[in-house]
């Protein structure tokens, strides 16, 4: 008889003791289940991007936008297309997160608490109506007609007609870097002053004799307009990059040099002069700088 007690207390115990195991063993996987102190948590980008300046942008501007917003769709691209002096003026007030200005920040704008970043560089086109018989001009040749030194065709040796010259509004980034190039600021005598780049594309395209300037990504394939060759060279992708072509400008993203961008801005801002928009900014038609 005691050894049969025997016996079933020494099944009792060993029962308990796996029990004791197995509740051990339950717990401790319940716990490791629970912690997730250490997991990394995903997040989500969200918020606004706004976006303000050159009209010589706004192909660029809009793919990078819209493949940003497809990628994160939590977050809202702006662009206001107010021309790269307005741009300027509105990044350093604060208006915007981003100016864009299609030319160089000037001395004054840097110290006045501005850094610039060239995303792109873009050729400006220099563009004549159709049916205009002259394809080339050299820089000084452009230059004496904006200036009014040459005011009919024939001193260029196309058919004799007067030249229309038509120009952007002061504080345009196109004429801005064009002005710059050809050595004519401040001397430039224009018989119209227009505000954007399609109105110029228009008025040369409908104008006899006229004679304009536009951002190279704009000209493509327009008809009722003919792209010039300065000096020999046609602007093109591989032309502005190797400056082969004279009349260039940078594409360039303005902020302030000392307030940080939302995070989501920053996101967008790191995405856009990296490598990875390169292709975007090519079938925008300009020529990335991204390396």
């Amino acid at each position: 008889m005691k050894k049969v007690f025997a016996l079933l207390l020494t099944l009792t115990m060993t029962m308990a003791l796996l029990a004791g195991c197995g509740s051990d063993t339950t717990s401790d996987t319940t716990d490791d289940a629970g912690d997730t102190t250490g997991d990394p948590q995903e997040t989500t980008l969200s918020g606004t991007v706004a976006t303000d300046g050159s009209t010589s942008m706004e192909s660029v501007i809009g793919v990078l936008g819209e493949q940003f917003m497809a990628d994160n769709s939590g977050v809202t691209v702006t662009y206001n297309p107010t021309g790269s002096g307005a741009g300027i003026e509105a990044v350093a007030n604060g208006s915007c997160d981003i100016g864009l200005a299609s030319r160089a920040l000037k001395d004054e704008e840097k110290s006045g608490g501005l850094t610039e970043t060239i995303v792109a560089l873009d050729g400006i086109a220099v563009i004549v109506n159709a049916e205009n018989a002259v394809t080339d001009l050299s820089l000084e040749q452009i230059a004496q007609i904006y200036t009014g030194e040459i005011t009919d065709w024939s001193g260029v040796g196309g058919t004799a007609g007067a030249v229309a010259v038509i120009g952007r509004e002061s504080g345009s980034g196109t004429r801005d870097g064009f002005e710059s190039i050809t050595d004519t600021e401040d001397a430039c005598v224009l018989a119209q002053e227009l505000s954007s780049t399609g109105a110029v594309i228009e008025a040369v395209r409908t104008t006899p004799g006229a004679i304009g300037y536009a951002s190279l990504s704009a000209v493509e394939g327009q008809e009722g307009i003919t792209v010039l060759t300065v000096g020999g060279v046609a602007p093109s992708e591989e032309t502005v990059l190797d400056g082969s072509y004279a009349i260039q400008r940078p594409f360039v993203f303005a902020t302030r040099t000392d307030e940080a961008l939302s995070e989501a801005a920053q996101a967008f801002f790191d995405w856009a002069t990296s490598t990875a928009a390169n292709d975007l900014i090519k079938g925008a038609g300009a020529v990335p700088v991204a390396q």
